[in-house]
């Protein structure tokens, strides 16, 4: 018996949360041609020559055996005499990323947001702006996931109790009170002392939270890479072991080769409890909008078959709110 795309808009059946963990090959996948002005994403190995960060580097009076920015600013870390030029280099990447602007036609992470519902998340390392900005844009069609900044991000400002700002770098928090400031963006990879900053910590317990009750997490675009290996610990941590995940489901949107990814994300995934994709579009989220939960039942646990309902991808933004209107409807009279 196959459940129909229509019974599968019907049911919401699912309470427990579906998470999303992105990374950098996320946003270059969302936006391989740059930003609205073509203005280009950085990736840590080109980025202090497309910011233009070569002279501020090289007045350091060091030499670097590698070009990876995060790797030149952990040794710049290493010593107080960098600490003006550490916050220079950091305001200069905040000049940059906030100047990026989300393309007027539906993205990638428009479709991804307008898919998820209000009990689902999506943990993001990236610090341009572009999900924040999807997350504004599409705020009028129904209740959206959660976003969480595992590294910051130049659309978000906090206050030294942690409580997020959305696209207001400066001002006085509304709900105690205090100075708002940019969330921080650079942490050393020898010790990324997360623990240390208010907001990022909170995001961090929220993430460990959810991770312990998600039914399915979705890695998209993130490596994984040595540089944050105290943020994968963070992360097992949380998961446990994998003898318990024996329903879970891991799900990976990435172009890097199969063994590759089952290598990188093995401790997280329980025998054969996983899917690679290399296109969002071909992704659970991707064929089963809003509905992620639902269609997991349905596969997996009722052993049912079940039709893919793919969120047009060939529209503007209004036309796929009226696409997504009929399953916000049914969300509502639930």
């Amino acid at each position: 018996m196959e459940v129909t795309k229509e019974q599968e808009i019907s049911q919401i059946q699912m309470n427990r949360p579906h998470l999303v963990i992105l990374g950098a090959g996320a946003s270059y996948a969302a936006f391989p041609n740059g930003d609205k002005n073509g203005r280009k994403l950085p990736l840590m190995s080109n980025l202090i020559e497309l910011i233009g960060l070569e002279n501020l580097i090289k007045s350091s009076g060091r030499k670097f055996a590698t070009n990876n920015f995060e790797e030149i600013y952990s040794q710049l870390c290493d010593d107080d005499k960098y600490v003006n030029l550490r916050v220079e280099l950091e305001n200069q990447i905040y000049k940059y990323f906030s100047g990026m602007e989300l393309p007027d036609n539906p993205t990638i992470y428009d479709y991804l947001i307008l898919s998820m519902r209000k009990k689902d998340y999506i943990a993001t390392f990236n610090w341009d702006p572009f999900l924040v900005q999807a997350h504004y844009r599409n705020r009028d069609i129904g209740e959206l996931p959660t976003l969480l900044f595992l590294h910051g991000n130049v659309a978000i400002s906090t206050c030294q109790n942690g409580h997020p700002h959305a696209n207001i770098r400066h001002g006085v928090c509304n709900r105690c009170g205090e100075l708002i400031y940019p969330s921080k963006l650079m942490f050393p990879i020898k010790q990324k002392n997360y623990h240390l900053d208010p907001y990022i910590s909170k995001q961090w317990e929220i993430l460990r939270s959810v991770m312990q009750n998600t039914f399915m997490v979705t890695i998209f675009g993130y490596g994984a890479p040595v540089s944050d290996i105290s943020a994968i610990d963070l992360m097992k941590s949380a998961w446990g072991s994998i003898d318990k995940r024996n329903m879970e489901e891991i799900e990976i949107i990435d172009v890097r080769e199969e063994n590759d990814l089952r290598k990188t994300w093995d401790k997280f995934i329980h025998t054969h409890h996983y899917q690679i994709h290399t296109k969002f579009h071909d992704s659970w989220i991707g064929n089963h909008p809003r509905r992620t939960g639902e269609a997991y039942i349905n596969q997996f646990i009722e052993a049912e078959f079940i039709e893919n309902n793919p969120i047009p991808n060939n529209t503007d933004l209004n036309q796929c709110h009226e696409w997504i209107k009929k399953f916000v409807d049914v969300e509502k009279n639930k």
